[in-house]
């Protein structure tokens, strides 16, 4: 029997890659979204606000278009400029391709981890509006310097035609060229840094969960919070992509600048109807707390069955403590743990708190700290499973270059754009899989959902190896085509529309992969760690480019001979992406067979009720405490 809190809590994700928004968007009309600690944080500290403050109303919808129209226009800026970003490198900067994909990877892992940092000084230190108002800030300035380097010519080396790019013969970027561009990104990071954790959390600050309407309006938050976050998919991966490919890179990049810069002045504007919560203070002292004190007693002996759990701290909760929902039960995995849960001697005040809370922890902080281990292995395996997906932004746009992309006998289809095709899978393949699939494998498994979530991962990654093959099987055919038929550019007779296999079996990866570790993060992350989770989850994307930087650079090394280019030379037609593509493929597939592996040994967390049993949030099978 699934826990009801934290099914309903299940559906919260955060506002890191584009295709975690897009795989959730469907899944969050299946059922009601209740408040987490994120949304509860703004009724836990009303009993310390001032009376005034009380009479004070939530912001509620009033306060949506700016929080929505600050939030749609940053991430059209982010990732308008992403979208197309390779080919700016190549094209205009003139780097190699490998080069140009390390310096995507490193910046898209950089983006992605930072909302970690940015979550944490958030809930901590400085509260939600203060982290986006300084973040927006950066962000725009991150976009100046990154427009600068198209506008001034000081910044970008001389133009050349396609021609000479294709015989090698363009200037290179310069030193200091290239350091500008990656200063203007480093600071688009720290504005990403401080937007993408706390967008979603502050606008469901504005509602109050307490009340019918407060929820209702939770929930349409997030249905709105995602249709804009499609159509700016949409407009970036189209209009503005178009514009820089075909038109200009000035004006290309100037529209999301502009974009930012309305993007602050919206949030601005409605700075006295936004409700602002104080910082709650961060989970990760209770953390250590709890590895500390599991470390000054770890010379205890546990104690036995026989003697119950009342010599173990475990302090009643009222609902609201710690923004905690649910209570955890004490289990035998990872028992090491339980020492610090273990009331000694002096520990102990008269009212029954703790005297130090770095020498006893309660049982349901060490159970959260279990949870985190348990959901480790999980999440290492996740990380190369996404690495297939860094290659959309990458060498598939590196394939589309050397392809026929007209459509037509005038218009000529935007390498950048390419991606549309994934978002085109997911947006029809979800709500097809909620409605019609899920029923029917529901009357088959008995399960709520169908299947199983790491099931649905599994599935995921199934398909993310079946991308690379089929990438692979491409590319040997487009470079076959190309050298069979050489011309001056190497593009290739052959038409675009050739990736699109690929990228639809990319898209269904993302619909099963991706949705499938939001969910499973929030449920299995204790109730007031969802932050965190979704925090998590980004770095994973982080992970997976630093990974995919560090394949590509040794590739690049090791492949090359005196009489043979490497794998991923400039020159794609004389190189071997395609044996790229079938070496993710292998590493994708021993990955799955680690994921199988620790997902058969995965223990789903559980929660006390009021009588106080035990309830699995997944699987009824999994009642066991191990």
């Amino acid at each position: 029997m699934r826990s009801s809190e934290d099914n309903k809590g299940s559906k919260y994700s955060s506002s890191f890659p584009y295709w975690s928004f897009l795989c959730c968007k469907s899944s969050i009309s299946s059922s009601e979204i209740e408040p987490t600690h994120e949304n509860n944080m703004m009724s836990n500290e009303s009993s310390e606000l001032s009376h005034a403050n009380e009479k004070k109303k939530p912001g509620g919808w009033k306060a949506m278009p700016f929080i929505l129209g600050n939030e749609s226009f940053e991430r059209l800026a982010a990732f308008g400029l992403f979208a197309n970003f390779m080919v700016y490198l190549t094209r205009e900067f003139h780097m190699e391709q490998v080069y140009a994909s390390n310096i995507l990877n490193i910046w898209g892992g950089v983006t992605n981890f930072f909302p970690l940092i940015g979550a944490f000084i958030s809930d901590a230190y400085v509260g939600r509006f203060r982290t986006i108002a300084y973040a927006s800030f950066a962000s725009f300035l991150g976009m100046m310097v990154v427009t600068l380097t198209a506008w001034l010519p000081k910044l970008h080396p001389p133009a050349c035609t396609q021609e000479q790019l294709a015989l090698n013969q363009c200037v290179r970027a310069s030193p200091s060229n290239i350091g500008v561009l990656i200063l203007g990104l480093t600071v688009m990071s720290l504005g990403s840094a401080g937007i993408r954790p706390c967008s979603i959390p502050f606008g469901v600050d504005q509602f109050d969960p307490s009340t019918d309407e407060g929820r209702k309006g939770i929930n349409s938050f997030f249905n709105w919070y995602y249709t804009t976050f499609t159509i700016v998919l949409v407009i970036t991966q189209t209009v503005v992509v178009y514009i820089q490919d075909e038109v200009s890179w000035k004006i290309g990049f100037a529209i999301p600048t502009i974009c930012m810069l309305c993007s602050i002045i919206l949030f601005f504007v409605g700075t006295r109807i936004y409700v602002h919560v104080k910082p709650g203070g961060s989970v990760f002292s209770g953390i250590a707390q709890v590895l500390v004190a599991a470390y000054k007693k770890r010379k205890i002996e546990l104690p036995s069955e026989k003697q119950g759990l009342g010599i173990y701290y475990d302090p009643p909760l009222d609902g609201t403590a710690n923004h905690v929902l649910s209570k955890l039960p004490l289990t035998n995995q990872f028992s090491g743990l339980n020492k610090a849960a273990i009331i000694m001697e002096g520990e102990l005040k008269e009212d029954g708190s703790r005297v130090n809370h770095w020498r006893l922890a309660s049982i349901q902080q060490v159970e959260e700290v279990k949870c985190l281990a348990r959901i480790f292995p999980i999440w290492a395996a996740g990380i190369l499973s996404l690495v297939s997906m860094a290659q959309q932004g990458t060498f598939t746009i590196s394939q589309a270059l050397k392809m026929d992309r007209h459509l037509g006998p005038k218009f000529q289809i935007p390498a950048g754009s390419l991606s549309v095709i994934s978002l085109l899978t997911i947006g029809f393949w979800v709500p097809f899989y909620d409605r019609v699939m899920v029923p029917s494998l529901r009357k088959v498994t008995k399960h709520e959902g169908g299947i199983t979530l790491l099931q649905r991962i599994g599935i995921g990654m199934v398909f993310s190896v079946l991308s690379m093959v089929v990438a692979g099987l491409v590319e040997r055919v487009r470079r076959n085509a190309a050298n069979s038929n050489p011309n001056p550019l190497g593009i290739a007779p052959m038409s675009v529309l050739w990736l699109a296999p690929q990228l639809i079996l990319m898209g269904l990866c993302e619909a099963f992969n991706i949705i499938g570790q939001i969910e499973f993060f929030n449920r299995q992350f204790p109730d007031h760690m969802r932050s965190v989770a979704n925090a998590l989850f980004s770095c994973s994307f982080a992970a997976a480019s630093y990974v995919s930087s560090i394949l590509v650079t040794a590739v690049h090394g090791v492949t090359r001979t005196h009489s043979h280019p490497d794998w991923l030379t400039n020159d794609l037609n004389a190189g071997r992406l395609d044996y790229f593509y079938y070496l993710i493929a292998v590493i994708g597939g021993l990955n799955l067979v680690y994921f199988v592996f620790v997902a058969q040994r995965y223990r789903y967390k559980g929660s006390v009720d009021l009588q106080e049993k035990d309830q699995d949030v997944e699987l009824a099978s999994h009642n066991t405490k191990d």
